[in-house]
């Protein structure tokens, strides 16, 4: 039998789900996380869920340290460590106020957080210690991203900074987002050559870390995830950015309830895929790009929430080779 090209995920969250990630060098096992206060383990390839931990407080992110080892953080401000093999929990540590970012940071081994105390923190969890906290130029951070070195940080006073996880004595480069309202998303590039982000209205930016005049020219910032409805346009928040790591293309997932491909070095969109009954939420690709990870949400956008109220629900979409690569 030919395989679907998507599957809806059982047992999802009961709550907007935070964060999906797959785990590391693989396209079956993906974490989501969620402000039910769950942390949820899915095997894509049976559709079941295999673990899952219950907290009694929401979770913002997750993240896979390796294979066996998922950290999250909360919105109480604790950073957790999950055990897969022995099903176990233990605190690392806190943040002064709500974790909101998790990421692995390979180049040190080490989990990097942001935090809406307004500092990132780097983590040695096999210690359980905290090795540097990092002010954000008095911004909470709303997201962050991590390649290699490169550690960026959008805040909430719509501040980029840029920093190198070899040498964090000060960010390398303090940026003013070109986009006028609040960050929602920011990824970089998987080869490192800038980042990509989004914000509230509908718009998304791609930005380069060479400063020099010529490579700036090509910076842009585009329009999407906006509906025309009786001649008036409807403008939503670009939620959710996920990179393919070979093609350098990427994924954005709007309240629209539309996700779409784009090429970011042509200025193009690739495709769009069908409507979702809900908010695109979290989306995340696997790390060999086969495979996009979906969770949608009702994220209270509207004024009158919708009847009936949609459910949170996860979808995995085997990607293929005309949506996701350069035309």
């Amino acid at each position: 039998m030919a395989k679907k090209t998507e599957i809806q995920i059982s047992h999802s969250p009961t709550d907007v789900i935070s964060s999906l990630t797959f785990a590391p060098s693989s396209n079956q096992f993906l974490a989501a996380s969620s402000w039910d206060g769950t942390v949820r383990l899915y095997d894509i390839v049976s559709n079941t869920m295999r673990k899952k931990f219950v907290n009694n407080c929401p979770i913002l992110d997750v993240c896979f340290q390796d294979a066996v080892h998922m950290i999250s953080g909360s919105l109480d401000s604790q950073l957790k460590l999950m055990d897969l093999n022995t099903n176990t929990e233990s605190i690392i540590g806190n943040h002064d106020n709500t974790i909101k970012c998790v990421e692995y940071a390979s180049k040190l081994n080490g989990i990097a957080t942001g935090s809406w105390d307004k500092t990132v923190k780097l983590w040695d969890t096999r210690e359980k210690t905290c090795v540097g906290t990092y002010e954000q130029n008095n911004g909470k951070v709303y997201s962050m991203s991590v390649v290699d070195e490169k550690l960026v940080v959008a805040t909430s006073d719509r501040k980029v900074l840029i920093w190198d996880l070899r040498n964090m004595s000060n960010y390398q480069m303090r940026r003013e987002s070109s986009l006028k309202y609040q960050t929602r998303c920011i990824r970089v590039f998987p080869n490192k050559e800038g980042y990509v982000m989004s914000s509230i209205e509908g718009r998304v930016a791609v930005e380069y870390f060479d400063n020099d005049p010529e490579v700036q020219k090509k910076k842009f910032a585009f329009k999407c995830h906006r509906v025309k409805e009786n001649n008036v346009e409807l403008i939503y928040p670009v939620n959710a950015i996920s990179f393919h790591s070979e093609y350098n293309t990427f994924a954005t997932g709007g309240s629209d309830g539309y996700v779409s491909i784009w090429d970011g070095f042509n200025k193009k969109r690739l495709c769009q895929f069908h409507h979702y009954d809900s908010s695109i939420a979290s989306l995340a690709f696997s790390s060999d790009g086969s495979t996009l990870a979906i969770g949608c949400s009702y994220l209270d956008e509207m004024e009158k929430p919708p009847e009936p109220m949609p459910e949170p629900n996860i979808f995995v979409r085997y990607v293929n080779e005309q949506e996701i690569k350069p035309k």
